[in-house]
């Protein structure tokens, strides 16, 4: 049988450190291209936030569908309408 030792070969050596390399210059490189500044989205979701209960002043994507709607008004405000918690809703 052939021996094989847990040591790596010069050869093998080499390839892990040129590929090691090649992956620090790699991620130096997509640092580079990467934007000057990190972008929040805070702004943009506050922003979107446009549908409001008006019983409790909860906040809602602009996106949020009627179902959803009805389902905070049933759960938080049963006693009110739809269009009291919701006046001047129109689908998305």
């Amino acid at each position: 049988r052939k021996r094989t030792s847990s040591v790596p070969t010069q050869h093998q050596a080499n390839t892990n450190m040129a590929r090691g390399l090649q992956k620090i210059q790699s991620q130096q490189k997509a640092k580079e291209k990467a934007p000057k500044d990190a972008k929040s989205t805070l702004k943009s979701n506050q922003a979107a936030l446009t549908i409001q209960c008006k019983v409790c002043m909860q906040t809602f994507l602009c996106t949020t569908k009627e179902p959803e709607l009805k389902v905070h008004q049933e759960a938080k405000h049963g006693k009110k309408t739809f269009a009291e918690c919701f006046p001047g809703y129109t689908a998305p």
